[in-house]
């Protein structure tokens, strides 16, 4: 595996998300154009010799890829990309570069090489309506030889195979065909393809092979309600074959814990960390000492267990030098200089080099240096019982300076809705709190992080116990006398469009409005629209959400289009007329089924753009149209007489 990076997670899509300021902040606090509009600089990487930086920054209204010296504050932009935004970005080598880039919002994303002094640039998977991702780089003595290992849907729309792919030519080869169930690729630490996750029906198998001349074979299976993902081999330099790994389980426990899985004996052989409240959410592996430096995972807040004493003194040294607990670094740990991301609840954050033999700090960039912390609104955690006892955790911002009392509320379910809402920055929270909201975030059951208990009971409950603890959030936030019970919205993208569909259509007395973005309006035609890559999980999906055949009277029950008639309050909509998860049609039905109704909803729909808006304009129009809903609606609401 490429070993500037611990996992693939560290992959991560950037997605930036603007306003501009027409109307002003009800609070006086900070410009909606400040707030919400592209960071300065982001997403940077260390090149592998420590020299060069690599970043996105915006060039006419989109991300793009630019280089920065180390010591230097100017950057030079490499691309030209004025249709799309750049997404992640990966060092290959000290020269060379791959990004990836969306296709008007299809997700069929593509990958790029590009030099650092921006010749050469060159799609290096240009075929029409496949996905590519990275799956790894095979290291070579000359430039031009290293190969890229891409997984993509290129051979069946349905599965992902493995292709190697030649940077100098870009020649491309398939390198491991998927036998139809596959839908997660391992490779060891030489970029050998060594193991798999299959999908049979509702359970999961691992495949594995000890060398890429043998056939995979089936060693484990596991239960509908068990994970089990392997995240990297073991590193043992030298071996011809590697018998161990490292795996996030849960198997056999409530919590997903790190561990260790012998390959041969097919057993777990070592738990290296488990808490007690909460899933783990990331590790950090060092190649020099061999070893796991320290854990992550996430209650209130992402907390950090240390199992290296040496890492643990020096992480304790940069939190007095950054004055701030909340950073991580990006890539490698065992590099003499470590590149730094600090964050919070009021910032995008910022960047740091750190020179580990001089002890010196140097600050590189703040992301979005025209915000100030002390305006913005702080995010805090709370918690209560559901209807029926189950503990719900959540995040509650209020508008800074007001009092806590009848406020003007939007509770905001997260989408998903396997996900978690965290603490940290959200640009779409602090402008609803700057428009005088108290802003609700739920991780309602079905959420993730909390358990394998916590995770399955919202198993086939859309509509149900799941939007239950969405009820019922409200209901306490109303009972502390926080929220105005004439004044409460309910905002929320995909799952949480749905959340808020099926607020408003069975809970219609509670809500004064509602926004729905992107989200299913009917449980039935959404499974029958999946993509064609997420048909490997179509059985798992059954058993979230709930079978068509088997379960169909209760999908029609709680399918939000097929109850339009029960909503009281205004709503309006919003999607992308690409979204390849959730269609366009689960939208539209929805506007139809409400102006049959004589109910005009508004309706926003806006081209070249997928499962939620990523262009500049399409951005500002919606965050404009829905501060101007939710104003005249909730907050400027007119009392009964």
């Amino acid at each position: 595996m490429p070993q500037d990076h611990v996992t693939r997670a560290q992959l991560v899509l950037f997605l930036y998300r603007t306003i501009s300021a027409q109307e002003e902040t009800s609070q006086g606090t900070v410009s909606l154009d400040d707030l919400l509009r592209l960071p300065d600089k982001v997403a940077f990487r260390l090149s592998p010799d420590s020299t060069t930086l690599a970043l996105l920054q915006p060039w006419e209204n989109r991300m793009n890829l630019y280089i920065q010296k180390v010591g230097e504050t100017q950057s030079t932009r490499i691309t030209s990309s004025k249709d799309e935004n750049i997404q992640s970005l990966y060092w290959i080598t000290d020269k060379v570069l791959v990004y990836s880039v969306d296709n008007g919002g299809t997700e069929n994303t593509h990958i790029h090489v590009v030099h650092v002094d921006g010749t050469g640039d060159r799609d290096l998977t240009p075929y029409t309506n496949v996905k590519a991702d990275l799956l790894d780089v095979l290291p070579a003595q000359k430039e031009d030889d290293f190969e890229l290992l891409i997984t993509m849907n290129k051979r069946d729309p349905k599965a992902m195979d493995v292709y190697r792919v030649k940077l100098g030519t870009g020649d491309t080869f398939l390198h491991v065909q998927n036998p139809g169930n596959v839908d997660y690729w391992q490779t060891d630490n030489w970029g050998r393809v060594r193991a798999a996750i299959a999908v049979d029906g509702e359970e999961t198998s691992l495949l594995y092979r000890e060398d890429e001349d043998k056939a995979f074979e089936k060693i484990a299976s596991f239960a509908a309600n068990d994970t089990f993902i392997p995240v990297m081999f073991t590193y043992n330099p030298g071996a011809t074959a590697i018998d161990q790994l490292y795996a996030v389980s849960n198997v056999g426990r409530d919590k997903e814990a790190l561990v260790t899985y012998d390959l041969k004996t097919r057993k777990e052989t070592e738990v290296i960390y488990v808490n007690d409240e909460a899933d783990i959410s990331n590790f950090i592996y060092s190649f020099k000492k061999r070893s796991v430096l320290a854990v992550s995972y996430e209650t209130d807040n992402v907390h950090v267990k240390y199992l290296d004493k040496e890492f643990e003194e020096m992480s304790n040294q940069l939190d007095a030098k950054l004055q701030n607990t909340h950073w991580g670094i990006i890539g490698s740990p065992d590099k003499d200089v470590l590149l730094l991301h600090t964050g919070g609840d009021k910032s995008y954050g910022s960047y740091y080099l750190y020179d580990r033999k001089m002890d010196k700090l140097d600050k590189i960039a703040d992301s979005n240096p025209n915000l100030d912390e002390k305006k913005l609104a702080d995010m805090k955690p709370i918690s209560f019982k559901s209807r029926d006892g189950l503990t719900i955790h959540g995040y509650l911002t209020l508008p800074k300076g007001a009092a806590a009392t009848k406020l003007p509320v939007v509770v905001n379910p997260h989408g998903g809705p396997r996900a978690r809402d965290s603490w940290g920055y959200s640009s779409e929270v602090q402008l609803l709190a700057s428009q005088g909201y108290a802003v609700l975030q739920l991780n309602y059951r079905g959420s993730t992080g909390y358990g394998k208990a916590f995770v399955h009971a919202g198993d086939k409950q859309w509509g149900q116990a799941m939007q239950n603890d969405i009820t019922d959030g409200v209901n306490w936030l109303i009972e502390r006398g926080t929220a105005d019970p004439e004044r409460v919205a309910i905002y929320g993208a995909s799952y949480g469009g749905y959340a808020t569909l099926a607020g408003m259509t069975f809970t219609p007395d509670l809500y004064a409005a509602g926004v729905d973005y992107v989200g299913p309006s009917s449980l039935l035609t959404f499974l029958n629209s999946l993509p064609p890559y997420w048909e490997i999980g179509r059985s798992q999906m059954y058993q979230q959400v709930g079978d068509p055949v088997k379960d169909k009277k209760m999908l029609q029950a709680y399918s939000p289009v097929l109850h339009a008639d029960q909503i009281k309050a205004p709503l309006m909509i919003a999607q992308g007329v690409n979204d390849p998860r959730v269609k366009r049609t689960e939208s539209d039905q929805m506007v139809t089924a409400l102006r049959k109704l004589d109910v005009d909803v508004p309706y926003m729909l806006k081209m070249f753009e997928g499962h939620g808006y990523s262009k500049l304009e399409n951005e500002r129009d919606f965050y404009q149209a829905l501060i101007h809903f939710l104003n005249k609606n909730v907050k400027n609401k007119k009392k009964a007489a």
